[in-house]
């Protein structure tokens, strides 16, 4: 029987990408995530990452290659109200996943962390050196969970990173993202005004480049680093996002004040060339170029 890698949140924008990459590969593959569905021809079961048994039931008995981690609750801007959720979703099913991994024999451990990370920062481009400063619960959460696996590493051997993923959109997106309101606005010829966004800088990465980068991690030979930037590869302030949006969508109208994203940290450029020289990571879609299928998705009902 081929080896299996388990994708957890896989009914998510880039767990579903993920699944969908491995498929196309004729990959086997365990998806879960809260909701029953299948993605590609792979049933997802239905199951959360703090239900220990029910995930190690999935796994036994299958030769597990490795995990790749998209399970959680993603993004600042969701679980404020419910911190305890978030900490118990973010870091205690990672490691869940993580002893699901050491206990079946796994050799890899690909983790989903976030720019978020490095809380706001200014001017100065980051990298992987740059202190982990992070302002939100959120934040801490997956910093937690990137030392989590590494040390997983160190102590039991099991070979993993974490992927520090920019703003991600994409068709499949269901948590709030501004970028899709200003499509749909734009689709239903309605005029949309933001009430800040206004020279503030974005760093996108297409759902599809997020799960080529996870892929990659885990069929690299070696990790020499314990976590890597991943970006779209470019930064564009959200007013150069809308000019984009309208350019596409003649006579739409979008509007934005001045100001910051409330629900968003601020970040200097970041820099993706560890991702790029180790794992081979190159962004495939640039923005404008995902605006378009993004705006054919939305279209087609999709």
């Amino acid at each position: 029987m081929s080896d299996v890698v388990l994708v957890t949140g896989a009914a998510g924008l880039v767990g579903r990408a993920v699944l969908r990459r491995l498929a196309a590969a004729g990959r086997p593959a365990i998806a879960v995530d809260r909701v029953a569905t299948t993605i590609a021809g792979v049933p997802v079961a239905p199951v959360e990452l703090t239900e220990v048994h029910a995930l190690h039931g999935l796994v036994r008995g299958r030769s597990l290659a490795g995990v790749i981690h998209c399970g959680a609750i993603s993004g600042p801007m969701l679980g404020r109200e419910k911190p305890f959720s978030l900490v118990e979703t973010n870091i205690v099913g990672t490691a869940n996943m993580l002893e699901i991994a050491r206990i079946h024999g796994a050799r890899r451990f690909i983790g989903c962390s976030s720019a978020s990370v490095y809380g706001p920062s200014f001017g100065a481009p980051i990298d992987e050196s740059t202190d982990l400063r992070p302002a939100t619960v959120y934040g801490a959460s997956k910093v937690a969970g990137e030392h989590l696996v590494a040390a997983y590493g160190r102590e039991h051997g099991l070979a993993g990173t974490s992927l520090r993923l920019s703003w991600i959109y994409g068709p499949d997106r269901s948590t709030p993202c501004l970028l899709r309101q200003m499509i749909a606005a734009g689709l239903a010829g309605e005029a949309l005004d933001v009430p800040f966004g206004a020279g503030y800088p974005r760093q996108y990465i297409h759902a599809d480049d997020a799960a080529a980068a996870l892929v990659a991690a885990f069929d690299a030979p070696a990790l020499p680093r314990p976590a890597y930037n991943v970006t779209g590869g470019r930064i564009d302030t959200l007013d150069a996002v809308a000019a984009m949006v309208m350019a596409q969508l003649p006579g739409s109208r979008i509007r934005l004040a001045a100001g910051p994203d409330p629900l968003d940290d601020h970040h200097g450029p970041i820099d993706i060339a560890a991702a790029r020289d180790d794992l081979g990571y190159r962004p495939a879609t640039d923005l404008p170029d995902g605006i378009a299928g993004f705006i054919a998705a939305l279209r087609d009902g999709r």
